[in-house]
């Protein structure tokens, strides 16, 4: 397995970060190819340093003594079993809420090793069109392949269940990135989603933050911000369709949310 950075994060969801932050341990690779990937470096590029099943488990309950109110496993698919593993190995001294932070695009049978290991599943589903998800993300099948996977994950998690704080201890809460002129697709993943699951049985939290400045290649149309218009229009179908959830402000557009990949928390401190 490949680690690049194991600490404890801000700039999740209110629901995932809570007052003192998840315990976020960001993966290398990915089972996608997005051209717009703020974490290009560990998608694409694959930075970080390989670790034992051992070393991963321990840096589980580093984060949870460091005061994490959740685990938060980003793009860790490519490392499915070990992860699977190493969750077992911890289970009893591990209390924080597990979370799934993932792509989407996911094989219903490989999230069914995670029953009983996953608490909270956080996916993107990034597309309804199938034209954009093979242009930008190299995945022509990518809403089939997520909306599998979305039903798997729901049945796992059942309706979403809150702490008294406030952290999402069970559900699934699935984001949508709006991007320059798509809009009318994030429409359509909403209404698909309204469709789909009964009402209250998922959140959804529609991001703002598309920073074009991390596009790779050839996609003018991608060169600029989402306009309020835009990104006004998927909340207002939010609203109408009776999605309850969450919403980013504007300023979340930047490249300062963006953790420095470092390898801080990969190896055990001395």
């Amino acid at each position: 397995m490949r680690v690049a950075r194991a600490a404890l994060h801000q700039w999740e969801e209110p629901c995932i970060s809570g007052q003192r932050g998840t315990g976020a341990v960001f993966f290398s690779g990915c089972t996608l190819r997005c051209c717009f990937c703020q974490n290009a470096a560990l998608s694409a590029k694959a930075f970080g340093r390989d670790i034992t099943l051992e070393r991963l488990g321990s840096i589980f309950l580093e984060l949870q003594q460091q005061g994490a109110q959740s685990l938060s496993l980003i793009s860790p698919t490519p490392f499915a079993p070990h992860i699977a593993q190493a969750l077992a190995d911890v289970r009893g001294r591990l209390h924080i809420p597990v979370v799934w932070n993932t792509g989407g695009y996911e094989k219903a049978e490989t999230l069914a090793m995670f029953e009983g290991l996953v608490d909270v599943y956080l996916p993107d589903l990034k597309y309804k069109s199938a034209e954009l998800s093979a242009r930008y993300s190299s995945a022509p099948d990518y809403f089939e392949r997520a909306g599998e996977a979305l039903r798997e994950m729901v049945r796992q998690t059942g309706k979403p269940q809150f702490s008294p704080e406030g952290i999402l201890l069970k559900g699934t809460l699935v984001r949508h990135l709006v991007l320059p002129g798509a809009w009318r697709d994030g429409e359509a993943v909403m209404q698909w989603l309204a469709q789909t699951f009964p009402q209250g049985q998922i959140l959804v939290s529609v991001m703002s933050q598309y920073t074009p400045s991390f596009v790779q290649g050839d996609f003018p149309e991608l060169k600029r911000r989402v306009t309020t218009y835009e990104y006004r229009k998927v909340l207002e179908q939010v609203q109408e369709l009776g999605l309850e959830g969450y919403c980013q402000d504007r300023s979340s557009a930047s490249a300062d949310y963006t953790p420095d990949f470092d390898l801080t928390g990969v190896e055990p401190s001395v």
